[in-house]
C-alpha cells in the first residue's frame, strides 16, 4: 500500500522555487532518505507532507490530504524537525507525563524502556542534558508512539559520530519493524545509507 504519493508538488516562497514539480511515491514499510544539500527543498517537502505548509500539486499521505486533514493525519504521524526544541526547564519525567496526556498512542513504559538504554535520568531537566542526550530523548518519545509514519528532518545535525551511530542503530533495531514507514532527510549520505531502503 502507498504511504506517500506526490505528483507535481510545487512550493514557491516569493521568487524562490523551493519545490518544482516533485513526484514521489513511498510504499508502506520503507525507509526513505531524502538526500541533498542545504536549500534543496527537503524540509519544505516534509512540511508539506505533515500539513505545515500549503502547496501546489497533489499530495496524499496515508490516504489523506495533509493540508486539509492535518489533525486526523497527525494521529498516525510523528515528526522530529531539525529545529525541534523541548522546554529546557522541564524534567524528563514531566515530559513523559505530558506526552502521555496529549498523544493517545504514546506508550510511556516503552519510552522509559528506550531511555533505560541511555544515560538519561528521568529526574533530569532538559537543560542538564547534552545535545546528543536531547536527541536520544526525542527519539525515545517518538519511538514510543504507535504511528504509521515517522518523519525525521536532519535528526542528527550537530551530533558527534557516536551519538549519530547510536541514533540510527536504535531507529533500525528498536523501532523499525517492516510495517512502519520512515522518511529521513540529511546531507550526510554516508551516515544513513546502511539503514535506507530507498533514496530520492
Amino acid at each position: 500500500m502507498t504511504c506517500i504519493e506526490a505528483r507535481g508538488l510545487r512550493k514557491v516562497f516569493g521568487s524562490t522555487i523551493a519545490l518544482d514539480g516533485v513526484d514521489l511515491r513511498v510504499d508502506e514499510g520503507r525507509i526513505l532518505g531524502l538526500i541533498g544539500p542545504n536549500g534543496a527543498g527537503k524540509t519544505t517537502a516534509l512540511n508539506a507532507i505533515v500539513g505545515l505548509t500549503p502547496y501546489e500539486g497533489t499530495l496524499n499521505v496515508l490516504g489523506r490530504d495533509p493540508w486539509r486533514q492535518r489533525e486526523e493525519l497527525m494521529r498516525d504521524v510523528s515528526f522530529i524537525a531539525d529545529v525541534a526544541v523541548l522546554p529546557r526547564w522541564i524534567r524528563v519525567s514531566q515530559l513523559l507525563e505530558y506526552v502521555a496526556g496529549v498523544h493517545p498512542r504514546f506508550d510511556r513504559a516503552k519510552a522509559e524502556g528506550f531511555l533505560s538504554k541511555t544515560s538519561i535520568k528521568v529526574g533530569s531537566k532538559v537543560r542538564e542534558l547534552s545535545k546528543g542526550m536531547v536527541t536520544q530523548l526525542h527519539l525515545a518519545l517518538v519511538m514510543a508512539m504507535d504511528v504509521k509514519l515517522l518523519i525525521l528532518d536532519e535528526p542528527t545535525l550537530g551530533l558527534d559520530i557516536l551519538y549519530r551511530k547510536q541514533f540510527y542503530d536504535s531507529l533500525l533495531n528498536d523501532y523499525f519493524d517492516g510495517s512502519r514507514t520512515i522518511v529521513v532527510t540529511t546531507h550526510e549520505v554516508e551516515e544513513v545509507e546502511h539503514v535506507l531502503t530507498d533514496v530520492k
